[in-house]
Order: C-alpha cells, then sequence, then structure tokens
C-alpha cells in the first residue's frame, strides 16, 4: 500500500529509502509495533523504582509519560524514553505507529486506521492513566493512511487542514474524556522545517498552538531546535554545533567545521542518521537531530512537573 512521494530535492533522494527504515509519515508499517498493552510489550517502556531514605523530604512523583505518533516517535521513541528517565525518573510507555496521522489515535476509526483498537490514544489512557501524552505528527498529507478518507494537501488544502483540526480537537477529547478525573496534560510537538510544502508545516504547527491553547495544554517546540536560527522554516541538513554537542562526543559530526548533521543525504525528512530498512524500528545511532528534539520535549514536561 505504498506510494512514491518524493518529488524533488535535487533530485537525489530515492524514494524506495524513505519508505523503509524508520518508516515516513505517509506510508503504512510493514509490522506493527507490539501493543503497549502486552507484558514486555517494548523496550520503550520504563519504570524506576524510587528509594528514600527514612529522613529524606518525600520524593515527588515521578511522571507517568505516554508517548505517540508516526514515524517520527517511532525513530525518537528510546532515546526520548531515556532522557525523561535520566532526567526525571518519568515513567514511560511509548506506542508509535509509522505512517499514521491523528485520526488513526481516535476509537471509533477500527476499519479505517493503521493503529488496532488496543493502541488508540484513549484506549492507552485508561490502561495506563498517565500524566502527560506527548503527540508528535508530521501531518500525513498524503493518501495512505484510510482515515484521512483521501483527503490530501496537495488536492484539496483547504478539506485538508479542516479535517486535521476537527481530529485535533477531537482526539483532544477523547484523551480527556479518558482520563476522568486524571486528565493527563497533552504535550503538541512542533515539527521541524519541510522543504516540500514549507508553509503546510507552519499551519500544522499553528494548529497544534490553537488546540493546545483552547484545551490548556503544553506545546514543545522541538521543531525549532532542528531548525536555523535566523528562520524557523528554513530547512537545512546542517546547523552549528550547540555547547550540549561540543561537550559530548559524537553529538558535533563535523567538529572541524562547528556543525552536526540532521539528516541523511539521502532522507530529508527523518532525523536518524543510520540508513533506512524495511521495517520500521527505533533509531539505533547517535543522532543529534534526536537529541535536540528530545531534550525540548523533556525540558517542557520538567517545567511543567515542576
Amino acid at each position: 500500500m505504498r506510494k512514491p512521494w518524493i518529488v524533488g530535492v535535487a533530485g537525489a533522494v530515492l524514494a524506495g529509502l524513505l519508505l523503509g527504515g524508520c518508516g515516513d509519515p505517509e506510508s503504512a508499517p510493514d509490522e506493527a509495533p507490539p501493543s503497549a498493552s502486552a507484558p514486555n510489550a517494548s523496550p520503550t517502556t520504563r519504570q524506576r523504582a524510587a528509594t528514600a531514605s527514612p529522613d529524606a523530604r518525600p520524593a515527588k512523583t515521578a511522571p507517568k509519560v505516554l508517548y505517540i505518533g508516526d514515524s517520527l516517535a517511532m525513530e525518537n521513541q528510546k532515546v526520548l524514553g531515556g532522557q525523561l528517565e535520566d532526567d526525571l525518573d518519568a515513567r514511560y510507555t511509548s506506542a508509535p505507529y509509522s505512517g499514521t496521522t491523528l485520526c488513526d489515535y481516535l476509537e471509533g476509526t477500527a476499519d479505517r486506521s493503521l493503529v488496532p483498537n488496543s493502541d488508540k490514544a484513549a484506549a492507552l489512557v485508561r490502561r495506563l492513566s498517565p500524566d502527560y501524552v506527548v503527540l508528535q505528527f508530521w501531518g500525513n498529507a498524503w493518501d495512505y493512511t484510510p482515515c484521512m478518507d483521501g483527503i490530501t494537501y496537495d488536492k484539496a488544502p483547504a478539506t485538508y487542514f479542516e479535517r486535521y483540526a476537527a481530529a485535533a480537537e477531537r482526539l483532544t477529547e477523547q484523551i480527556a474524556d479518558a482520563g476522568g478525573t486524571h486528565r493527563p496534560t497533552i504535550v503538541w510537538v512542533l515539527q521541524g522545517p519541510d522543504p516540500m510544502t514549507p508553509d503546510r508545516v507552519r499551519r500544522v504547527n499553528a494548529l497544534y498552538e490553537k488546540q493546545a491553547k483552547a484545551s490548556g495544554d503544553l506545546v514543545a517546540d522541538a521543531g525549532k531546535a532542528v531548525s536555523p536560527a535566523s528562520d524557523r522554516y528554513t530547512w537545512t541538513q546542517y546547523l552549528p554545533c550547540t555547547a550540549y554537542e561540543r561537550e559530548h562526543d559524537g553529538y558535533c559530526t563535523q567538529p572541524g567545521r562547528s556543525r552536526t548533521a540532521l539528516h541523511r543525504d539521502d532522507d530529508y525528512l527523518h532525523f536518524c542518521l543510520a540508513p533506512t530498512t524495511s521495517k520500521p524500528k527505533p533509531c539505533p545511532v547517535l543522532s543529534p537531530g534526536i537529541t535536540r528534539i528530545v531534550r525540548e520535549i523533556t525540558r517542557v514536561i520538567a517545567d511543567a512537573s515542576a
């Protein structure tokens, strides 16, 4: 059910590579990840036992974080889990599916969704009772996931944004209802630049910000961390190394030029620097773009939990 979607970008981007590996937001996964409800379902489900001495002050409860999304979340999930655990002692579960968009995680879309009922957002909230639900969706713009009913950005942009906004509102409502008296805070992750349709990503991010403001939720502008300081929506393959990257081996990929790689030469969308594979999976190598993204998500949750 995959379709090529690359049209340009110096003519060197290979559609076949982007449609494999970590997966792209427009392609269905070759193999769905294990359900988050299964015992030992995923190495990205983490929990650290709190320790305290009798004389210590009561420790603040570690936040419970649920992370769902498309192929960007798929490649980020292990790094985000490790960062949240290290910084916040967070109890963490991830259930991303490559190729998905917001409507895939809505209950009531079983026959037209790439996500099984057990891993719908509301089902996961009822089962896990998280404090935070982190949503990372690039914004499916092509005709891959059935729940979009064939609505695409290129053919019907106005309808695409209307449908996407409605899905964001409905997903917020389902998560809130599932949380009941323990309504989780939603963290909408803003996306980085898209060289193909820069205005689309700008409007998708604005939609996330509007929805977060309307429902009292949060945004994490992770996309800004992978954008040039001079222009939030200009795509680039490289950025100047940050102080953090210069201080940690491997994070500044070209130290002689004081710049680091965000993308591979053959994949302008994903941030994993490993070659793509046929089955979506977490990124297996250190990738500065992923680290930048997860550090910003973690910072937002840390500030909210303080």
